[in-house]
């Protein structure tokens, strides 16, 4: 992607967790900071860490392992509030606060420059009342994040009310799926930062499952019509190689 042209670039949880043949939020913290590792050095552009919940159960182990992921040489990070358990799917807004704010003083005490992106995944779990979200967002700029991300919101009016309820602070948007927006479009709208989760992982799969199963089922080659030649990254990582 930084080969295409890409300033800036961000890890997935989820791609990362299909790759390791896992299920998404099934990795533990030091396979992740590993990873961060490996993404680091393979790249010259900013990398933004996708660091799920915090790895920490309480605000203190959030710190303890956003100091970590600060270590790996990151430009910025995101924590989210999701507890991960389906009873709960949300961490309390106080406790949320919290580990939030804990993150922010464990980044502060590093000396870096580190972005700190709140998440507030109401619409990811369900619970889609938009004063929800907001509330949160703006408790968690309030606790130091410098960028606030809510993903899920779609339309207009719910992107337009998440920016104008946050503002002067940036608002990430996931655009994870198909959607009638373009990025100038988006950028109208007010959003500063755009993400695309796991999307990259998902057309990946997708590529690969479709003629997976044009093999397997109709014993047909199509799904390789639209396969990247062999020759281009074989001279893409060629090069790669002799810069480096």
């Amino acid at each position: 992607m930084q080969g295409l042209g890409f300033a800036a670039l961000a890890t997935s949880s989820a791609g990362l967790a299909w790759s390791l043949g896992r299920a998404d939020n099934q990795l533990g913290r030091d396979e992740v900071l590993a990873r961060l590792q490996q993404l680091v050095a393979a790249t010259d552009v900013p990398v933004n860490a996708d660091f799920e919940n915090g790895f920490g159960a309480d605000a203190a182990g959030v710190a303890a392992s956003v100091a970590l992921a600060v270590d790996t040489g990151v430009a910025g990070l995101s924590i989210e509030d999701s507890t991960g358990h389906p009873q709960q799917s949300l961490f309390p807004i106080d406790e949320a606060v919290a580990r939030l704010r804990a993150a922010r003083e464990a980044i502060d005490a590093a000396g870096g420059e580190v972005l700190l992106v709140g998440r507030a995944e109401c619409f990811l779990v369900g619970r889609s009342d938009p004063a929800e979200t907001v509330t949160r967002l703006q408790a968690y700029a309030a606790a130091g994040a410098d960028v606030l991300y809510a993903p899920g919101i779609k339309t207009a009016e719910q992107i337009g009310a998440v920016v104008a309820a946050v503002a002067p602070k940036p608002v990430n948007l996931l655009m994870g799926g198909g959607s009638t927006f373009n990025v100038a479009e988006v950028a109208a709208l007010g959003v500063r930062r755009i993400s695309v989760g796991g999307a990259m992982a998902r057309a990946a799969w997708g590529g690969f499952q479709r003629a997976s199963k044009l093999l397997l089922d109709e014993g047909r080659f199509i799904g390789f019509a639209d396969a990247a030649s062999g020759a281009e990254p074989n001279a893409f990582f060629k090069g790669l190689a002799t810069r480096h």
